[in-house]
């Protein structure tokens, strides 16, 4: 079965995330990952990682207002030096934690007229991140989100995201795929997975729909475990759910599905 992770910034929200380390092995995650850790030092971070003998997988670069409802940054054209400097903050971050994989979020076009300027934006911004990552070891992706949730968002499709990686031809940016936003989509998780392992470097997942633990919604979780299992993908599968109670209560699947 996958190597699962607890996406801290979804999971254990009970406790303060500083104290979701804690909880996160205590359950037994040997890995965690934090859509954004800014508000922890990247030193913070690093001794509870030591702490709790856990592997910080995947981080994002900031991405402004996006999850106000606002465009983001990494593809907005009059954003560029703003986005320069959230990679430089993630950059430091990546220094200090050395994380499989950083996430570089694509962002919302607003105005449709103005979409392939956008999309050029992004390209653009996604090679200065893989240039700045690369020497570090780092992975970097990035990821496609559904346009039902979040209207507007550049890449909302594995098509788009294929598309972006055949076009910039580089060797050190991959795919997050997100097998729920993909089902929101109406695509085949199972079989892109099957297909295109070689091209992602992380999987996040929840159910669909609602987003919440495997078992609340149609996915078949046991396919789609197997087929990562069967793909060849190595790295590692976040759980980025929203629980439907207490965290710990949500777990069977993870009893039933990881056998390490």
């Amino acid at each position: 079965m996958p190597r699962f992770t607890a996406n801290l910034s979804m999971l254990f929200t009970e406790v303060e995330l500083i104290d979701r380390f804690a909880a996160a092995r205590e359950h037994g995650f040997n890995a965690i990952e934090i859509q954004f850790p800014y508000e922890l030092g990247a030193e913070t971070i690093k001794r509870k990682l030591a702490e709790q003998g856990l592997q910080l997988v995947l981080f994002n670069v900031p991405a402004d207002d996006l999850l106000q409802g606002g465009e983001g940054l990494a593809c907005v054209p009059e954003k560029q030096d703003q986005f320069r400097e959230a990679l430089a903050l993630a950059v430091d971050y990546a220094k200090e934690l050395r994380p499989a994989a950083i996430n570089v979020l694509p962002g919302r076009c607003l105005d449709p007229a103005r979409y392939a300027d956008y999309l050029s934006t992004f390209k653009q911004n996604l090679c200065l991140a893989a240039d700045a990552f690369s020497p570090l070891g780092v992975k970097t992706v990035f990821e496609a989100i559904n346009s039902l949730d979040m209207p507007g968002f550049i890449i909302d499709t594995g098509a788009k995201m294929l598309a972006v990686l055949d076009e910039l031809k580089r060797r050190d940016i991959f795919l997050q795929y997100d097998i729920y936003h993909m089902l929101r989509m109406g695509e085949n998780p199972a079989a892109f997975i099957a297909e295109h392992a070689k091209r992602i470097g992380h999987i996040q997942f929840a159910d669909c729909p609602g987003r919440g633990q495997p078992g609340t919604g149609h996915a078949d979780w046991a396919a789609l475990f197997s087929a990562i299992d069967q793909s060849g993908y190595d790295g590692w599968t976040g759980a980025e759910y929203k629980p439907s109670g207490a965290t710990s209560t949500t777990l069977g699947w993870l009893n039933h599905y990881d056998h390490r």
